[in-house]
């Protein structure tokens, strides 16, 4: 009876350590200031932060503590300080907008910075007019979810990242909105994370700029408008699941663009009026499957560097050209994809089509190594080389087909 009491009031005692005090910071209130709070708070304390706009140069977090916000207390950097900066383990920070960050050009400031820490979580913030706005470097474990940030970029080169992650890992990026930044989200040396249900648009450069990163996923995100699309180079193991890639317009434009990247795997996504759906650039292993590209200048293009990729139950709809490839010998696979263009037959009825389908027409090569024969796209001149192909072809990749081609699309 006496050891079970003992361990009772173990257990009260513990729960009152970590439980910790709530200090209320704001005009009013007994501390006015968040750096003052901080200074009084001990690990596992709560600053409260009534509304109010707090002008404190930069507030360092060196202790673990939960930073709420009420009804969205203004936090401005005044155009010259990183407004948090987390060097602690198990902080919370919700409820806050922050605006007016500095900028540089030899150090990135940041809205929030983490630095070399881990369990940190930024939620429900909203950041305008920030140079970063959450920026992660060396750290571990964290979360940033249902944040939104604004930028006000400019120039490329006088703008940060909206979400920016370096040499991190077991981060998650859940249900932010990011826009009018350089890159929407950024991930340089992060492993085993996931980017999870977060919309990326207007952003200036890439909605996903994707860099040394392996065995990462992205989930059901949505990027939109971006102004070269999203770009994932120099990786392996990456799944690319259920994401939407639209709108991506101009001469290097694409919904989502792959170099130097091997055994990944891209399901589910919808590839929606983009210059080129997907441009394939030395990449190996690649499982591309249950995809929708409708509406795309190219669905695909798949460079020679490309190998033993394998391209399998899709549906090519409404684009102008299908496939683009700037070789003659392809070394990947395509089979059973839904092609709107195909115009063969299938007497036996088993939704296959009987005669191999070449998605590469010899009009698509041409424009290929001189872009400016696109004047003559859909003239007479045009329509005959593509017919004259079909019927003797001598210029398109003889492996680049598709031997069992569905005659009807889907249902994906």
């Amino acid at each position: 009876m006496k050891k079970c009491l003992i361990i009772l009031l173990a257990f009260m005692l513990l729960g009152h350590i970590t439980r910790g005090t709530t200090i209320r910071v704001g005009k009013g209130q007994a501390v006015a200031t968040i750096r003052e709070a901080h200074q009084l708070a001990k690990d596992g304390d709560t600053l409260w932060v009534y509304p109010g706009t707090y002008k404190e140069k930069n507030i360092t977090i060196s202790k673990k503590l939960t930073l709420l916000g009420k009804d969205y207390p203004v936090l401005d950097g005044e155009h010259t300080y990183e407004i948090i900066s987390v060097k602690s383990p198990e902080v919370v920070i919700r409820g806050f907008k922050l605006i007016h960050s500095g900028v540089s050009s030899i150090v990135d400031i940041a809205a929030i910075k983490i630095y070399n820490t881990h369990h940190v979580y930024i939620v429900d913030n909203i950041f305008y007019d920030t140079f970063f706005g959450i920026y992660s470097q060396s750290s571990s474990n964290c979360t940033f979810e249902n944040n939104r940030l604004t930028g006000i970029a400019v120039t490329e080169q006088a703008s940060g990242n909206g979400i920016h992650c370096w040499k991190s890992d077991s981060l998650k990026i859940i249900a932010n909105t990011v826009t009018g930044h350089r890159d929407g989200i950024y991930f340089e040396f992060v492993t085993n994370s996931v980017i999870w249900r977060n919309t990326s648009y207007n952003n200036m450069r890439y909605g996903l700029h994707f860099m040394f990163s392996d065995n990462d996923a992205y989930i059901s995100n949505i990027f939109r408008n971006n102004g070269a699309g999203v770009s994932v180079m120099f990786t392996h193991k990456v799944k690319m699941f259920n994401n939407i890639f639209e709108e991506n317009w101009g001469d290097a434009s694409y919904g989502i663009f792959l170099k130097e990247i091997s055994d990944s795997h891209i399901s589910g996504n919808k590839f929606l009026h983009n210059t080129s759906g997907i441009f394939m650039e030395g990449t190996n292993r690649i499982l591309v499957e249950k995809n929708i590209f409708t509406g795309n200048g190219w669905a695909l293009k798949i460079q020679a560097s490309c190998v033993d990729n394998v391209i399998v139950n899709n549906n090519f709809k409404a684009n102008t050209f299908d496939i683009g490839t700037n070789g003659s010998l392809v070394m990947n696979k395509f089979d059973h994809n839904y092609w709107d263009k195909y115009e063969g037959y299938d007497l036996n009825r088993d939704n296959t089509g009987d005669v191999p389908y070449r998605p590469v027409s010899l009009f698509s090569m041409i424009v290929e190594k001189n872009p400016a024969a696109m004047m003559l796209f859909r003239s007479f001149m045009s329509s005959l080389l593509d017919k004259s192909e079909k019927i003797l072809p001598t210029l398109t990749p003889e492996s680049l087909k598709d031997n069992f081609p569905w005659m009807k699309p889907l249902p994906l």
